[in-house]
């Protein structure tokens, strides 16, 4: 059974940096694309970066490119999204989703696990 576990958010004001953690469990992820999503407040959730856990390969949504990166661990099996200069509009629930069939894709629906999610504000 995959386990995502998200761990790093909090409030911050608008100009910081965080760092999110995913532990992820319960399988060899070397097949996998790992995505980071947000969701605000009364919004869809939102594709944030995905990772291809077996070259590394990235994409971004256009509005965190140049501020976010994402990479991965092997060995600690983690996966991190570094976040700076933070934004009021990045304020939202982030989750951690992995999809097995590593397919690259930017919508939800190609994720089959998910964390809980860790809440991140951005104050102004």
């Amino acid at each position: 059974q995959v386990q995502l576990v998200e761990s790093g958010g909090g409030l911050v004001q608008a100009g910081a940096s965080l760092r999110l953690s995913c532990a992820a469990s319960g399988r060899t992820f070397n097949g996998y694309v790992m995505g980071w999503f947000r969701q605000a407040p009364g919004k869809e959730r939102q594709f944030v970066s995905f990772i291809r856990w077996s070259n590394g390969e990235t994409y971004y949504v256009e509005s965190v490119q140049g501020r976010f990166a994402i990479s991965t661990d092997n060995v600690k099996n983690t996966m991190s999204l570094q976040m700076n200069s933070l934004k009021p509009e990045d304020t939202g629930v982030y989750y951690c989703a992995a999809d097995p069939v590593g397919r690259g894709w930017s919508s939800p629906e190609a994720y089959t696990y998910w964390g809980q999610g860790t809440q991140v504000t951005v104050s102004s």
